[in-house]
């Protein structure tokens, strides 16, 4: 009787974290609260500006200001439209240049984004950049961190409940999610995004960076240029933990022409999208 009520306690719980990653519609389990994992995003996005030196007043600087707000801005537009906005509750969103020579870039939930400067000679123009940013916009909306830490803690604390979790192991809680995210992390200490997330995340990169008016086929240009750089020994970090070879590539080219359609639309209206907030 009591494996048959466990059993049927998990069910409830399992039922209840499901939910659908926008554009893909697959069915995903997010053990953890999302409001409780923005929170802690807030707090961790300040600890890495503040370990780290943030570059301000240039033109790169204003560049990753601007593309960042154009994508948030698309990214909020396409979830009302699909009255999907509750995604994003609570977000405030935030874009960060940060000065190190780390090929990266990602985005916590909360809407709190940083792009290391050693990337930018790879995205070279506005386009390559809102490749990247949408890409991780689209991470953190797909919420794939969720995800990964979910499957994390099921692993090393069974399953326990968040704040359980940190409050009786703060620093590996802490530690646990900065994996997770990408932030300020060495590399090879990240937890993985499946090759599933990072399709996710690209298509869904395409179409937000199609609405804020970036040519999509600008993604296959960044990524050719990242493929190119793989060939020369070790992969750039954003890279490490990231499928990247020609079948992505042909992947996004599958993708493609749902996104034009959106680059379309946008060209024969060109009004800016509302700001992000």
């Amino acid at each position: 009787m009591l494996r048959k009520i466990a059993f049927a306690l998990v069910a409830l719980v399992t039922i209840e974290a499901c939910s659908r990653v926008p554009v893909t519609g697959r069915r995903q389990m997010n053990l953890l609260p999302e409001d409780q994992l923005v929170s802690m995003g807030v707090s961790q996005y300040r600890q890495v500006l503040n370990e780290n030196k943030v570059i301000t007043g240039t033109p790169e600087a204003t560049m990753v200001a601007n593309v960042g707000s154009k994508i948030a801005a698309a990214a909020t537009e396409y979830l009302r439209s699909k009255k999907k906005a509750d995604r994003i509750a609570g977000y405030k969103w935030e874009y960060n240049l940060i000065n190190s020579p780390e090929v990266n870039a990602w985005c916590m939930p909360g809407g709190k984004i940083a792009v290391y400067t050693g990337i930018l000679p790879y995205t070279q123009n506005e386009a390559g950049l809102a490749t990247v940013m949408a890409h991780e916009v689209a991470h953190a909306i797909a919420r794939h961190g969720n995800e990964r830490m979910s499957q994390a803690l099921l692993a090393q604390a069974g399953g326990i409940a968040l704040d359980v979790y940190l409050s009786q192991h703060p620093t590996q809680a802490n530690d646990l999610y900065r994996q997770a995210y990408g932030a300020g992390v060495t590399v090879g200490a990240l937890l993985p995004f499946s090759r599933l997330q990072e399709s996710e995340s690209d298509e869904m990169g395409l179409i937000f960076m199609a609405i804020a008016g970036y040519n999509p086929q600008e993604a296959v240009e960044f990524w050719s240029r990242m493929k190119d750089a793989h060939k020369g020994g070790q992969p750039p970090e954003f890279l490490s933990t990231h499928p990247s070879d020609a079948t992505r590539i042909a992947d996004i080219k599958k993708k493609m022409p749902q996104a034009m359609r959106y680059y379309d639309r946008y060209k024969s209206n060109p009004a800016p999208v509302a700001q992000g907030q």
